[in-house]
């Protein structure tokens, strides 16, 4: 099987000590080029679909993209600069972002239906036009050829407005897994989210929860130190799409899993992300860790 990760690959500038305006070093990330990352160091065979500028910021993404084992066939180039995301990193390791975007690569992006088992978008890619709407109709597209699509909205301050909640209502309803945190089930709605078959929540040092047909259960964060928490949840995604992707699941199947299975499955997860924070930056583990972490 495939997994097929659409959306922005960008450049983080992560301060070297919490709350320093000095000393940024630069880290490639973007939610979409982490969760590919980390679901080929886990095993699985991704494709990532996107637009990456030709500047230096841009040679070094596609560099990580080869270097991990990701397929780039469909990866688009363009002159126009790299997204970059200035990172704060807050006293408890947490982090939050300004986004430089105007006249970027990646929003640029004119995508393609391919055949994928597993497709997957998410953050800024879907909220900065055009490339949002042509990321839009594709995973309605993947939607209907049977494709299993997944959905991180990974809302951020510039973009958690009314206008988007109503841009990601209308791709909902063909999303089978949506991984959301706390604050973005309350930017959404419980009326919303309901129509969706598989539900994960990440709620920070409490673990995960998935709602999925009659089956809701949570499961404990990892016990580690955090370092920051970048790219924890993109790790969890990229976990869960390769316990997915492993299992053979499509979207029937998937809403049918017991509780001992998603148990596993989460668990899984809440290791591979236990180890993402408890290093600096996106640095996703590889499955030999995880199951050590196990």
């Amino acid at each position: 099987m495939t997994i097929h990760v659409c959306g922005e690959g960008l450049v983080d500038l992560v301060p070297v000590a919490p709350g320093s305006l000095n000393d940024h070093t630069p880290a490639l990330g973007g939610g979409p080029f982490n969760v590919a990352i980390a679901a080929a160091r886990l095993g699985a065979d991704v494709e990532f679909q996107s637009r990456l500028s030709t500047d230096g910021f841009g040679q070094e993404l596609v560099g990580r993209l080869k270097s991990e084992g990701v397929t780039t066939t469909h990866l688009q180039r363009g002159d126009e600069p790299t997204t970059l995301a200035v990172t704060t990193i807050h006293e408890d390791g947490s982090a939050s972002y300004n986004f430089y975007i105007e006249g970027t690569a990646d929003r640029l992006v004119e995508p393609h239906l391919v055949p994928a088992d597993i497709a997957c978008f998410g953050t800024v890619s879907l909220a900065l036009e055009p490339g949002a709407s042509r990321y839009a109709q594709l995973l309605k597209d993947f939607a209907a050829q049977g494709t299993l699509v997944a959905l991180d909205p990974n809302i951020r301050p510039f973009y958690a407005t009314q206008e988007h909640r109503e841009f990601l209502a209308d791709l909902l309803p063909h999303v089978t897994v949506l991984k959301l945190s706390d604050e973005e089930v309350e930017f959404l709605g419980t009326d919303l989210i309901s129509q969706v078959p598989v539900v994960v929540i990440t709620r920070g040092g409490e673990g995960l929860s998935v709602q999925a047909g009659d089956t809701a259960l949570q499961v404990p964060a990892a016990k580690v130190t955090v370092a920051d928490t970048i790219g924890a949840g993109d790790t969890i995604m990229a976990a869960l799409l390769t316990q997915i992707d492993e299992r053979g699941l499509d979207a029937t199947a998937l809403s049918e899993l017991g509780a001992a299975e998603w148990k596993e499955i989460l668990s899984f997860a809440a290791a591979a992300a236990g180890i993402t924070v408890s290093r600096k930056g996106a640095n996703p583990p590889r499955r030999e860790e995880v199951e050590s972490a196990l």
